[in-house]
């Protein structure tokens, strides 16, 4: 069974956690402070902000 994969986020940023998308933020610095605090909390995590107007990853 394939599973479907979310759409990317037309606009604003998006919290990517181990490749999967999870949260979306309206401004970068609301992305930076979940990717943040979700980092401190799992230091394991790979965790990456995805910018929707340029269409990249950001590593944290």
């Amino acid at each position: 069974m394939v599973a479907a994969a979310p759409k990317l986020p037309a606009s604003g940023f998006a919290l990517e956690v181990d490749g999967r998308l999870k949260a979306e933020f309206a401004t970068k610095d609301g992305a930076w402070a979940g990717a943040k605090e979700l980092k401190q909390r799992f230091p394991r995590l790979q965790v990456r902000i995805y910018d929707a107007q340029t269409k990249s990853r950001e590593e944290v």
